[in-house]
């Protein structure tokens, strides 16, 4: 999709999502926007138990870190990509405060575990995952986060792992 033509806010597409952000994920008749409810989505539909458990518990901490995921890393560390790489409105030395704040909570916990939630990768790995490993993007620099750099290692070598433009140079 091409953001900078537009193609995003034209009716075919509004029609698919009214917000005309993308991700938007049709999957058959199904069509679902938000990266928050995509990941829900194809965990629910495709994952099993295993991405997004459904035991009160175990899913509560797989949601306290999408909660981190949609602020200290979406409004830290996206919004200082943005104003860096592509002028956004937003000031840089808050939106890079706020995304070190998040990845120093990170680094903490992952010193002492290898995944965000529970013994294995779950959709909080998957939600957080892109912010951090584009941070450089937003001049933010992973240098002091040791466990949040050997977390990104181990999630590019889950199968089926899939780079982006900007993440693994």
């Amino acid at each position: 999709m091409d953001l900078g033509s537009r193609e995003n806010r034209t009716p075919e597409f509004l029609l698919l999502n009214p917000r005309g952000q993308v991700p938007t994920l049709t999957d058959g008749d199904v069509t679902v926007w938000d990266s928050q409810a995509i990941l829900v989505y194809l965990a629910r539909r495709y994952g099993g138990e295993e991405w997004l458990p459904t035991e009160p518990a175990a899913m509560a901490e797989v949601m306290q870190w999408l909660a981190v995921s949609e602020n200290e890393l979406l409004f830290g560390l996206a919004r200082s990509r943005q104003t860096k790489k592509m002028n956004g409105p937003w000031p840089w030395d808050l939106a890079s405060k706020l995304g070190q704040s998040g990845l120093a909570v990170m680094n903490k916990h992952l010193a002492g575990y290898d995944w965000l939630a529970l013994d294995r990768p779950t959709i909080a790995d998957l939600a957080c995952y892109p912010y951090v490993a584009l941070a450089h993007e937003g001049e933010i620099s992973l240098e002091d986060y040791p466990a949040v750099r050997a977390w990104m290692a181990r999630i590019q070598t889950l199968p089926g792992y899939v780079g982006m433009p900007g993440i693994g140079d």
